[in-house]
């Protein structure tokens, strides 16, 4: 037994050891072909990787970098919480108690095929320009793949499980969290993943519409005057925090996957 588990860690270290490599050599090639293009289109549309190096040190050292960094982790995080605060509870009401999920869920179909932008107008009219309309709109914009998820995945617990844990009198709270819960997690956890996908986006919208700051803001400025490099880092370091969220989730998911089978 305990050579199978050693070997088991062994195998998943190897794995992981040829992803990172893998990976690495990715990257590599992505940079090559960045290079390639610069060098073969106009430098006022495609910076060299040299270039857009040279202009993130440039953007940390006056401080505009991390000071939208800042301003745009505030909306993305606030909005992004919030919604897992409201999402998860409600979808697993609504997987737990069919006729309520039944109610709401064309509704909530309706409102998930809405686009968020067309929301945007009406919160700026309510909640103004300020931290309060961005946060709600990146809030509107990751709230429906939680929810929708949730519900799918306590939709997809045993039910034969269940009957048969309140057959042995196993009360709701344990019933939830020994079945509900570990049985509905896959789905969870996607919607975490595409909630965080969309609130990001949102979070550059939200920037863009309202008072122009963050990263959006600087989007914005260094788009419309043509300032490429800059630019460049702007996306990139979106594209990174999108990297980050993932890795933490995945993370989440195989602590959760852990106690899953614990449970």
């Amino acid at each position: 037994m305990a050579e199978a588990v050693r070997r088991k860690k062994q195998d998943l270290a190897d794995n992981g050891a040829a992803i990172a490599v893998l990976r690495l050599a990715f990257l590599g090639l992505l940079l090559l072909l960045w290079w390639l293009a610069s060098e073969n289109v106009s430098r006022n549309l495609i910076p060299s990787p040299l270039q857009t190096y040279d202009a993130f040190w440039r953007l940390i050292e006056n401080g505009r970098l991390l000071t939208a960094l800042g301003d745009s982790l505030q909306v993305f995080l606030g909005g992004y919480g919030l919604a897992i605060l409201v999402a998860v509870p409600l979808g697993l009401v609504m997987g737990s108690l069919k006729l309520l999920g039944k109610t709401l869920e064309v509704y909530l179909y309706a409102l998930a095929a809405t686009p968020r932008v067309a929301f945007i107008p009406l919160i700026i009219v309510f909640l103004g320009l300020g931290l309060e309309a961005k946060i709600t709109v990146v809030f509107m914009g990751a709230v429906m793949p939680i929810v929708m998820n949730t519900y799918t995945g306590v939709q997809q617990v045993d039910r034969e499980l269940i009957e048969m844990a309140r057959s042995v009198g196993a009360k709701r709270r344990r019933i939830y969290w020994r079945i509900v819960l570990p049985g509905s997690l896959p789905y969870l956890i996607a919607g975490l993943r595409i909630g965080a996908t969309i609130g990001l986006i949102n979070t550059v919208v939200a920037e863009l519409y309202t008072s122009v700051r963050g990263l959006g803001g600087l989007l914005a400025t260094y788009g419309n005057s043509f300032r490429m490099a800059e630019y460049f880092v702007v996306v990139l370091s979106l594209a990174l925090i999108g990297v980050v969220v993932t890795e933490i989730l995945r993370h989440i998911e195989i602590r959760l996957a852990r106690w899953k089978q614990g449970g």
